[in-house]
């Protein structure tokens, strides 16, 4: 079109001011966009330039020449709704603790099979390997080996309660036995019902009599360090409740000549531990009130007088508590507490303070009659029956003899 076929009425001023530029349609498919060559050249006339019946025709040429495309369906907006179960950590960690319940229950019901402690005691010959055993020389200052001067005999006291005590007089008393096997010379200063740990950290006759016959006290009768008339004053505080071989292991250890005696052995069985005794006290380790204490003064007493003196201590038997099951069997040591521990401790404890003095020490709870056995050795909870001596005997002659052999 032309300038010249503009309508007749409009002025140059309104030409400047409502022509309508022209607008390209730009195909966005196309990978060619036509650039103006010559960017001075004159606007291409548009439909305001142009008369009714030209606007008409161009209107016409833009729709048949440029069919728009149809708009292109957009992207969905994303659903911001979650659908179906929704999982997070605590679901996860849900799931991984019942797997691994699971899994440990499936391998617990289908892993191995039980075996009562009836069968093991049946069928399998168990031994123990592995005993707190301290076997120890006598030595000198210089540490050297002092063999045992039995020139004129081998000459043993025994220190004790039930295990050296019982059936005194007669051939199956352990001490007798030991005497048999070695042909040594045989002192039983037992006391059979007597305790390890005194009750009172001084001695009052009125106030706790029978403490008169615990180790440390008579290790003060045999060093003679201390007033006899202590015992004097026991017996007649008890009277009639003497212990029956009070007055005889008194008078024994009165008469021995410690000067010619080898060898003393220590034995006191779980007594203490039925009766509730304290076991130890760390910061007095020769407190005679408690179980380990006592031992350690009364051993720390022959060593200051008696150095050429072996000192050798049996520990307990192994004990059941006093307590019964629905069965009428008695129940584990290691089930009850009678003071500060279980039975165990108050051998390990004891074991200890041996190791400490550097005496030989017996481990008969775990080498010799251990709770797996014990029903074979003791006539009822705690005392030893014929076969349970010998048993012990056997023991003590191994560790005795244990640094003579050839």
């Amino acid at each position: 079109m032309h300038k010249d076929n503009i309508s007749s009425g409009q002025h140059p001023e309104d030409q400047k001011y409502n022509s309508i530029p022209d607008i390209d349609i730009i195909d966005l498919d196309n990978d060619t966009i036509p650039v103006c060559e010559n960017e001075d050249a004159d606007p291409k006339p548009t439909a305001s330039d142009a008369n009714p019946d030209d606007t008409d025709s161009l209107q016409q040429e833009i729709t048949d020449t440029h069919t728009p495309e149809e708009p292109r369906p957009s992207d969905p907006k994303p659903n911001t709704k979650k659908k179906g179960f929704r999982i997070n950590l605590h679901v996860i960690l849900l799931a991984v603790v019942l797997a691994v319940i699971g899994i440990v229950f499936f391998r617990f019901k289908n892993w191995g099979h039980f075996i009562s402690q009836e069968d093991i005691r049946n069928n399998i010959e168990g031994e123990y390997s592995d005993t707190l055993d301290v076997i120890l020389p006598l030595t000198d200052s210089e540490g050297k080996i002092v063999p045992l001067n039995t020139d004129d005999g081998l000459s043993i006291a025994f220190f004790g309660n039930s295990p050296f005590a019982d059936d005194r007089d007669s051939e199956d008393n352990l001490v007798n036995m030991i005497g048999e096997m070695t042909g040594a010379t045989v002192y039983n200063c037992s006391i059979g019902t007597s305790y390890l740990a005194s009750e009172r950290p001084y001695f009052i006759a009125e106030e706790r009599p029978r403490d008169a016959y615990t180790f440390y006290w008579l290790s003060v009768l045999a060093t003679d360090l201390g007033d006899n008339l202590m015992f004097e004053q026991a017996a007649n505080v008890l009277g009639d409740d003497i212990p029956a071989d009070a007055n005889l292991a008194c008078d024994t250890i009165r008469s021995i000549d410690f000067d010619t005696v080898d060898v003393v052995a220590i034995m006191y069985d779980g007594y203490d531990y039925l009766i509730s005794h304290p076991m130890y006290n760390d910061d007095n380790p020769s407190d005679i009130t408690r179980f380990t204490g006592n031992l350690d003064a009364g051993i720390k007493l022959f060593q200051s007088v008696y150095p050429h003196i072996r000192i050798i201590v049996l520990s307990p038997a192994y004990a059941f508590s006093n307590e019964v099951d629905e069965n009428g069997e008695y129940i584990s040591s290691d089930q009850i507490r009678y003071a500060e521990d279980v039975f165990s401790t108050y051998v390990i404890k004891q074991y200890a303070a041996c190791a400490e003095n550097q005496v030989t020490f017996i481990d008969n709870l775990y080498g010799t009659i251990t709770e797996d056995n014990a029903k074979d050795y003791l006539i009822d909870n705690i005392h030893l029956n014929v076969e349970g001596r010998k048993k012990i005997a056997e023991r003590f002659i191994y560790a005795l003899n244990y640094y003579d052999k050839e």
